[in-house]
This record gives structure tokens, C-alpha cells and sequence, in this order.
């Protein structure tokens, strides 16, 4: 993806390593060409140039610089930087291209090796970055062991799988979401040489699609980082890295201020949309929780595929748009299988706790999937007859007035009475934080929008056994 990056290395054998029921863990990544030239089919990719993952040492010593990163200090603060407005909701702006590249002076290495790091804010508010970092490892790339689908009998399910099939996210996809991280933490480090930056969300999770977008967390500290002010100036940086250093392989990077901000950008090799955040942490460990729950049972995904597509289809999955977000939707469908009377799903948090506890350290956070064998269910229900039955549920037995959706109590449980869920209309816990992750259904009308939504597909559904008859089959599987 970037200059210079992956030249130099010599070739190797990558050697792939069966790990459990779910994985490989592979340390090697393909190069951009490569991907290309693969056309999707993972199996036939050449892999002797393959780019090796940067080790840094980690515990009570110091960080080893890298070949390609040089120590930087002495960042200027632009003028345009200084007086940025804080509180715009969805405010964007674009820093041009021809802006000259900030030159920072190199600083020459101590017997200690010690990084000189810019100051973040005004002389009265220094956080402390390096210090905060903790000793990230490099997280082993992550492919799912392929697993034996469920088998279709009747026309509904059988159109579930193609979807399925057709739509979901491909090694190779993945690949090249990977890589681009890879490269993208490099470049990162030129700023913050200890941060490390983890590829998140449906593309890690088990979840994706052909067309999923990446999101990236960059974790610059072990503390919680304040996103109005400390999330805000590190992606300020981050942002106009991009535009200068890198505008000729990223485009339409923006610094998108909102509550959570983000820079969203375009990897031009990849033609991949990439969302980046500041150490939002919960969503690193949620990742490996819903990536565990994804190969738990081998209903599971195809269910959810095609119930985020029928979600998206009428315009009830954009928490933009005040309706549920995609996070919310997997975890209403894993609701809806833990509750079964003969459940497909248990509660992993419960059997598992010592595998999932907010307390493990990031960088061992991806080995919890590997301590949970797969689930095996006494209940035999189709593709279609799970599809039929989560409508119904939602259409005519959840009590959304009193009752919250917890995965992480695998059971529908009273509302608190928080502030965080107090006159609410949709009310999801997030399995880490416990808040609320459909917040952003806040008006009446959405509410009403997605039960009628819930309560018509159900009916058509029920009615005509295809698939058709809620989700044009062609339609979706173009868009994949």
C-alpha cells in the first residue's frame, strides 16, 4: 500500500498453524499486488513476498525503534489546529493536499532509547501518552477454519444459505483489510511509536460482507482517553499525517468531530472505507466476543447476514438515522437464539468469565476464542424457521416498554433505572460497559418504524416462505 514499505524483506514461507475450532493464526500478510492479482481466491495467492508483522519487545524494557520508523520530535501545531470549534456535532473539514509535510527533527538515540514525544495539548494540560501504553504484542492475523453449513431442506432456508454464500465477507477480503492496518499502524507510529492499531467490528467479527467497511481503533493508551478533547487532538494529528505523507494512497480523509470522533478515509488500493477511532477499547474486546459467538454454532452467521441485509433493505439499520445500529442487530439475534426454549446459544460471559473479563489486557484479548469449544444444541430448527421466529419475537413477544436485551445474561431482563435507559424505546446492554447500544433510536417515530417493520416481514414471511417477499434476492446479493 505504501512506498517503501513492504521492499527490502526477505522472501519466507509463512507457516499457518491450526489453533482451535475456529482459527488459524497466520503471522503473515500478503502485499497489496498480490491481492489484486489473487482475484479473491485466497488459496492460489503467491505468498513468497509476503510482508512479515512488526515484533516490538514489550514488559520493563524500552521499544525497539523499527527500520522504517524513525524517532520524530518537535510536531508544530498548525494555525488552523489552535483554535479548533468543539462542539460540532458531525463537523468536517479536509486539510488540502499540497499542505507542506511537517518536518520533524530526528532525535539521536541514547544508550536508553528513550522517544521524545510532542506535547498534545497547552503547556497547563499534558497528558502523559507513552507512559500510559502498555506492552501491546502484536496480535497474530486472524482466519476463520472453514465450517460445515447447515443443511437446507426446504426453499426459504436454501435461499438464506445463497445469500450467505454469496454475500459474506472472503479471506481475501479480510487480507486486504489487514494489511492496509498493518501498514497504516507503521506510519501511525511515526507519531505515536508505542500505539498500536486494531482492526475491528464486522470485519473481525465474524459478521461481514463483501462491502463492509473497515473500522480501526487506535490505542494510544492503557487509560480511558477523553474524546472531546484527547481523541480529537490525537486524530487531528493523525488526520494531517494522511493528507500530506500519505495522499497518494489514502483518499478523502476526514476528521469527523462527533460524539465519538473519527477520521474516515478511502484506501485507494484496496477501494475499502475505513472508519478510525481513539481507544475505544470495549470495541477491541467485543470484537473477539461476537467473533466467538459467530463460530459457536454454524447457524449463527447466515442468520445474521440475512437479517442485517433485510434490516439495511428498509432502512432500519443506520443509527445515523436514529434506527439500530449493526451492533445492536447481531445482539438482538443473539438474544433471540440464548432465549429459545431450546436454546442454539448460551451465555459465553457466564460459562467463560475468565476468558471475557474487562480485565484481560488487550494484546491476550484474541486468545479467548480459543478456550471455547463449539456449542452443541439439542435444537434442530431450519434457516427459515429461526428467520420466521426472531420476527415474530420482536413483532409480538419482547416487551420493549420493560424488558432490556442482555447477551451478556442470555435472557430478557428489567430496565435499570439509570439515566442510561430511562424513557429509552429500544434498550440493548453492550456485554462489557453495560450502555446502552441502541441510544440512538431516540424518536418515536423510528421506534414505531422498525416494530411495523418487524411485524409486516413477519406476516409476508409467514405467508409465503420466500425470501423474496422481504428481501429482493437480487438486489441483495448485488449490493453484497
Amino acid at each position: 500500500m505504501f512506498p517503501n514499505s513492504i521492499l527490502g524483506r526477505p522472501p519466507f514461507t509463512p507457516n499457518h498453524q491450526q489453533h482451535n475450532n475456529f482459527f488459524t493464526l497466520s503471522p503473515s500478510l500478503y502485499s497489496h499486488q498480490q491481492l489484486i492479482d489473487a482475484q479473491f481466491n485466497f488459496q492460489n495467492t503467491d505468498l513468497s513476498r509476503a510482508v512479515s508483522l512488526q515484533q516490538l519487545t514489550y514488559g520493563n524494557v524500552s521499544p525497539v525503534q523499527t527500520s522504517t520508523s524513525p524517532l520524530f520530535r518537535g510536531r508544530k501545531r498548525l494555525n488552523d489546529e489552535k483554535n479548533l470549534p468543539l462542539d460540532g456535532k458531525r463537523q468536517r473539514f479536509h486539510s488540502p493536499h499540497q499542505e507542506p509535510t511537517i518536518v520533524n527533527h530526528i532525535v539521536p538515540l541514547s544508550g536508553e532509547r528513550r522517544y521524545s514525544m510532542p506535547p498534545l495539548f497547552h503547556t497547563h494540560y499534558v497528558p502523559d501518552i507513552v507512559r500510559g501504553v502498555p506492552p501491546f504484542r502484536e496480535i497474530p492475523f486472524l482466519e476463520p477454519r472453514e465450517i460445515t453449513l447447515p443443511e437446507a431442506k426446504d426453499k426459504l432456508s436454501q435461499q438464506i444459505l445463497e445469500l450467505f454464500e454469496a454475500c459474506q465477507q472472503q479471506v481475501s477480503d479480510l487480507k486486504k483489510k489487514e494489511l492496509c492496518r498493518t501498514e497504516l499502524q507503521r506510519e501511525i507510529q511515526l507519531i505515536f511509536p508505542q500505539s498500536r492499531l486494531f482492526l475491528v467490528g464486522s470485519s473481525l467479527n465474524g459478521f461481514g460482507t463483501r462491502s463492509s467497511d473497515g473500522d480501526l481503533c487506535l490505542v494510544v493508551k492503557e487509560e480511558p482517553v477523553n474524546q472531546k478533547t484527547e481523541a480529537r487532538h490525537i486524530l487531528t494529528l493523525v488526520h494531517k499525517h494522511f493528507c500530506t505523507r500519505l495522499s497518494g494512497y489514502i483518499e478523502r480523509p476526514q476528521l469527523i468531530r462527533a460524539k465519538v470522533p473519527i477520521v474516515k478515509f478511502r484506501d485507494k488500493v484496496s477501494c475499502v472505507e475505513f472508519d478510525l477511532n481513539v481507544n475505544n477499547i470495549v470495541g477491541i474486546r467485543n470484537t473477539f466476543l461476537l467473533r466467538t459467538y459467530a463460530y459457536l454454532e454454524n447457524r449463527v452467521r447466515p442468520l445474521v447476514l440475512v437479517i442485517k441485509k433485510w434490516a439495511s433493505h428498509h432502512e432500519i439499520n443506520d443509527a445515523s438515522r436514529g434506527t439500530l445500529s449493526s451492533y445492536s442487530l447481531v445482539l438482538m439475534v443473539l438474544h433471540y437464539l440464548q432465549t429459545l426454549p431450546e436454546p442454539i446459544l448460551p451465555s459465553i460471559q457466564k460459562i467463560y468469565p475468565e476468558s471475557f473479563s474487562p480485565a484481560i489486557q488487550l494484546h491476550l484479548v484474541h486468545q479467548a476464542p480459543c478456550n471455547v469449544p463449539p456449542y452443541l444444541s439439542k435444537n434442530e430448527s431450519n434457516l427459515g424457521d429461526l428467520l420466521l421466529g426472531f420476527l415474530k419475537y420482536y413483532a409480538t413477544e419482547f416487551d420493549w416498554n420493560s424488558q432490556m436485551i442482555s447477551v451478556r445474561e442470555a435472557k430478557a431482563i428489567p430496565r435499570p433505572d439509570g439515566i442510561e435507559w430511562r424513557n429509552k424505546y429500544i434498550c440493548v446492554e453492550e456485554p462489557f460497559d453495560g450502555t446502552n447500544t441502541a441510544r440512538a433510536v431516540h424518536e418515536k417515530q423510528k421506534f414505531d418504524m422498525i416494530k411495523d417493520q418487524f411485524l409486516k416481514s413477519w406476516h409476508r414471511l409467514k405467508n409465503k416462505r420466500d425470501l423474496n417477499s422481504i428481501l429482493p434476492l437480487r438486489t441483495a446479493v448485488l449490493k453484497r
